[in-house]
């Protein structure tokens, strides 16, 4: 590219006259110049350590921004915090301290007044049914691996968005290089046509058209800018405010080698069922764990069935004296407690109905969630093998014929039987096919990301995140 361009402004600077034959050298010039920008299909083949290094620079962006993702830290210590909590339950309640008097004369207000009169301090003590406790405590663990398994679903969720931002970027930085590279034939191109029109040689809608496209090309840039700097700073919301410095490399890649993935695909091929590896998403395992503790609510439900007991002491101290004029003796109590439930049409009955009612439910939502998962990786199945269809199609059938016209018009314009605008048409064609091309690598990659996101196919590595107060 830069050879050409080098001959490119050689020819200018070498003008002696201007006739009709320079300006049909010129436009050789400029098919020639513009058909060498390296094409999109050779960028897509490129070498198996380069992609093997962007893979590699990617898994530290996105393990970096895992390791300072603080969602993950707030679900550790949820999942943390529902433990606790179940110890907590499965303690019995702590007994009850009674402290009074009874029999006190109101005559009087004095304690040796009447033998009747006591000081008593007592004791109770409530034990809940069954095996509530154990439940209750079996019940808050699986609540909390439901939300330790959040983790899993962020982590997947981060690496998707850090990867597809990242694809993005580096479509946007291609871009730049094929427009800058398509700028400078057109900048050089004005100024050839100015030259001309000065002297009367070039006529002036191609001086105004020449002038449109560098115009465009300008624009471009300027908004191809716009949208990086837009994704540098949306990436900085994992990788921190230090990413947004100028000196830190951004160089990315709107490519990458997804080998696991294609090995877990072709592990399924001629199928649309992924129930088996989807069962293993976080999510479905969220909703396993919310089986698992409406099922320990049903048991829990069981246990209003059996009786609650309750055991109470109390000692009674007496200052007066007795009939016959002894001191009277002090008192001591004690009772047992037992609710009898005898009336379950209305309470246990319902309750356990509810509960039970509860465990359906949630095995509806499981199905529901696998079900859409599914429809997703189906669907995103299927926009895989189109985009790499028309990826093909632009390889092996688009492009080639877009430089196939190009060597057309300039042979047209050679033999006059094409216009100077002709050639300026289809050099920009071909610069859109590329464009274009480049797209559909983009988003074929961007598909592979969210189809690793559902199946699992990433492979960053990260510790679990603790748990602090």
């Amino acid at each position: 590219m830069g050879v050409s361009i080098t001959l490119f402004v050689d020819n200018i600077v070498n003008i002696e006259s201007y006739h009709l034959g320079l300006l049909k050298t010129l436009s050789l010039s400029i098919a020639v110049a513009v058909s060498a920008i390296p094409s999109i299909s050779n960028a897509a083949q490129r070498d198996s350590s380069s992609i093997a290094a962007s893979n590699q620079q990617l898994n530290m962006l996105i393990e970096a921004a895992l390791a300072n993702d603080t969602a993950r830290s707030q679900y550790a210590a949820q999942s943390q915090a529902m433990r606790e909590s179940g110890i907590a339950s499965a303690t019995q309640m702590d007994p009850k301290l009674k402290v009074g008097f009874g029999g006190l004369p109101v005559d009087s207000f004095k304690f040796d007044d009447d033998p009747m009169t006591n000081i008593s301090v007592g004791l109770m003590q409530q034990f809940e049914r069954g095996s509530v406790l154990e439940l209750n405590q079996r019940k808050a663990n699986q609540q909390a691996e439901g939300i330790a398994y959040q983790i899993q679903v962020r982590e997947r969720d981060v690496a998707n968005k850090v990867t597809q931002l990242w694809l993005e970027l580096g479509y946007l930085q291609h871009v730049e290089t094929l427009i800058k590279e398509n700028q400078s034939l057109m900048v050089e191109m004005e100024r050839y046509v100015q030259t001309n029109y000065a002297v009367g040689k070039s006529e002036a809608q191609d001086l105004l058209n020449t002038q449109l496209q560098v115009s465009k090309i300008g624009e471009k840039l300027q908004s191809n800018q716009q949208m990086k700097t837009r994704l540098i700073a949306q990436l900085s919301e994992w990788l921190g405010d230090a990413w947004l410095n100028p000196s830190i490399s951004k160089q990315a890649s709107y490519q990458l080698d997804w080998q696991r993935l294609g090995s877990v695909l072709k592990d399924h091929t001629n199928t649309t069922q992924y129930y088996a590896l989807l069962n293993e998403h976080p999510m479905a395992r969220i909703a396993d764990a919310n089986i698992f503790a409406n099922r320990t609510q049903v048991e829990v439900a069981e246990q209003a069935y059996t009786p609650q007991f309750g055991v109470e002491m109390m000692y009674a101290y007496r200052q007066a004296d007795s009939m016959t004029g002894d001191p009277a003796s002090d008192l001591l109590s004690a009772y047992v407690t037992m609710d009898i439930p005898l009336f379950t049409d209305s309470r246990q009955d319902k309750n356990l109905a509810a509960a039970q009612y509860q465990v359906g439910a949630a095995q509806y939502q499981k199905d529901t969630l696998l079900a859409q998962l599914n429809a997703q990786v189906n669907a995103l199945v299927i926009d895989r093998v189109n985009l790499a269809e028309r990826i093909e199609r632009y390889q092996d059938s688009l492009l080639p014929h877009a430089t196939a016209r190009i060597e057309a018009v300039e042979r047209g314009y050679q033999n006059n039987t094409a216009q100077f605008g002709d050639v300026i048409t289809a050099a920009t064609d071909e610069l859109a096919l590329k464009i274009e091309l480049s797209r559909l690598i983009t988003d074929l990659n961007q598909t592979n990301s969210t189809l690793a996101s559902l199946l699992g196919a990433f492979e960053y590595q990260v510790s679990t995140p603790k748990a602090q107060y």
